[in-house]
């Protein structure tokens, strides 16, 4: 990740080092990732080794991440952004799950695969959130007990069959659940709602 002065374009600078990188390591350009202030690029090197670029400003440039590490210049002293909320994790789960129905009912089975592997993704954020451990993108769920883990083996989709479906989303809504202890209020009033997409009992 680098700072970029105020007063030269980051698109600029991201370009040339596109090409230096493209030129010198036979790397292809995969895409851009925008994170606020932050642009990614994401390339794949020879042998499939992934190298990500970052670039800001540098009156924006500052620590992202427990694991930033400066090497040489300053950065911008401003609190860390907070990391999703366990109110936020739980409602997208909640939104998945109805998704997931829906899906199944239309006969869009791998949409609702889709769509039930992201519920049980936010089950298992939540449980790394409880755990003090990093859900992001995955990092930790592999960290989590056995205890966490061996039940949401059953929210993995096997087939894009309606019954195995049913099976993975009910699978899949009983972890969130399990997981929600941080947002109790709201799983107490969505809970009902929850069990009944998950069943397919829909009223």
């Amino acid at each position: 990740m680098f700072a970029v002065a105020d007063d030269v374009p980051v698109s600029e600078v991201l370009e040339a080092w596109t090409r230096t990188v493209v030129r010198e390591f036979g790397a292809v350009q995969l895409f851009d990732l925008p994170s606020g202030p932050i642009i990614y690029r994401v390339f794949l090197l020879p042998h499939c080794l992934e190298l990500d670029l970052s670039f800001t400003r540098a009156s924006e440039f500052r620590a992202r991440g427990p694991k930033f590490r400066l090497l040489f210049g300053e950065t911008v002293e401003e609190p860390e952004e907070p990391p999703a909320s366990a109110h936020e994790l739980f409602g997208y789960a909640v939104h998945h799950t109805l998704h997931a129905r829906v899906a199944i009912q239309r006969g869009r089975y791998w949409q609702a695969e889709y769509w039930i592997s992201a519920v049980r993704d936010h089950a298992l954020a939540l449980a790394c959130r409880r755990r003090g451990l990093d859900g992001w993108y995955g990092r930790d769920f592999d960290r989590l007990p056995a205890d966490v883990l061996v039940p949401v083996n059953d929210a993995l989709v096997r087939s894009p069959d309606p019954d195995e479906l049913d099976f993975a989303l009910g699978s899949a809504v009983a972890a969130l659940l399990r997981e929600a202890a941080e947002v109790g209020e709201m799983a107490d009033k969505v809970e009902g709602q929850l069990r009944e997409l998950a069943s397919g009992h829909v009223s």
